[in-house]
């Protein structure tokens, strides 16, 4: 982290009706805060929520941190097929554009690993200035996700999601984001980059 680096503001919700609760300790938040804080070289101010699987509070609450002036919220948990998961409905419902490839991107990674990856339904929608991003509600397949897959060798395998959000959120306002290029090299066309910075 670096003051030379355009501060961002991120929205971070771990949707679970067990964890809202205090049944179990929710590993969500900390899985996020986690690989944004080695991922981003950015400042970041995390506005964190854990909130239970129901509908309109998942989308009062994506509503709420877009008007705060998140450029990015990323949601896990409420994905499945399971009658309770209604995180996808709830971000299509405060959705102004949809941005499918990124969850057929993130089913695509699943894949390699679980049969199973085809029954989540993440979904990707902007809003105003903000892109969000559905994530998987395992720690291990957040970071998967979002990193993509590395051969042996340390090259790339499966590119993450996360490489295409800094090029996205440019296009829609909001501030330039700079990746740590070990955990995510961010993807830009040549005239999109800015110089990099000390």
């Amino acid at each position: 982290m670096n003051d030379t680096f355009d501060p961002v503001h991120i929205g971070i919700v771990s949707v679970s009706d067990r964890a809202s609760t205090g049944v179990y300790e929710d590993k969500g938040l900390p899985a996020l805060k986690d690989w944004l804080t080695r991922a981003l070289r950015n400042p970041i101010d995390f506005e964190a929520r854990l909130i239970p699987d129901e509908q309109a509070g998942i989308s009062a609450t994506l509503i709420e941190l877009v008007d705060a002036g998140c450029a990015l919220v990323l949601t896990t948990g409420g994905t499945g097929p399971a009658l309770r998961d209604v995180t996808p409905e709830a971000t299509l419902a405060v959705a102004h554009k949809e941005m499918p490839g990124f969850g057929e991107q993130m089913r695509q990674i699943s894949l390699r690993f679980v049969p199973t990856a085809i029954l989540s339904r993440q979904v990707a929608v902007i809003r105003d200035r903000a892109l969000i991003l559905n994530l998987p509600g395992q720690p291990k397949a957040i970071a998967e996700t979002l990193e993509g897959l590395k051969n042996a060798d340390g090259s790339q395998a499966v590119p993450g999601i996360f490489a295409a959000v800094p090029y996205c959120i440019d296009l829609i306002g909001g501030p330039y984001l700079e990746t740590d290029d070990a955990v995510c090299k961010a993807f830009r066309p040549k005239s999109a980059i800015r110089p990099a910075r000390a």
